[in-house]
């Protein structure tokens, strides 16, 4: 594999500051996949997720379920340790945009409506995160100071 790229997708110089946006976030990410996914804190699971998405037009909802729940989970555990947080961070605002858009846009801003503000701040902190890298704090800096 190519190191140059690796050192890229690891590079960061934010500081320690990156952790008040990457554990909160993480632990919403981690929490909503792991709804998706295994139906844990009140979710459906992947069936009764996959059958949602069916309903409002996502389909196959199965696997939009699949996708959506381990980009949320498995993206959120990455985000948590500081792992590859920049291509993580791309893959979660690509995730957050098509809930805004396919759920929650036609609703209006305000969440009491079921509206768009809650993912879009998440997009908001997943666009931050690729903007910035993982921070000193990561397991994307030690990769980093073991790769110089």
């Amino acid at each position: 594999m190519n190191i140059s790229l690796i050192k890229k997708l690891v590079s960061t110089d934010a500081g320690f500051s990156t952790l008040a946006l990457r554990f909160p976030i993480a632990l919403i990410f981690i929490a909503h996949g792991a709804q998706k996914l295994f139906g844990l804190f009140g979710g459906y699971g992947l069936e009764g997720t996959g059958q949602w998405m069916d309903s409002i037009g996502l389909e196959p909802g199965y696997y939009m379920a699949l996708l959506a729940g381990s980009a949320e989970f498995f993206g959120g555990l990455a985000l948590l340790v500081g792992l590859l947080v920049r291509p993580v961070a791309l893959m979660l605002s690509v995730t957050m945009l098509v809930a805004i858009f396919s759920v929650h846009f036609a609703n209006g801003l305000f969440m009491a409506d079921n509206g768009y503000e809650f993912g879009l701040a998440l997009f908001a902190v997943s666009i931050s995160l690729m903007m910035s890298g993982a921070g000193k704090f990561s397991l994307d800096n030690l990769l980093k100071q073991r790769l110089s």
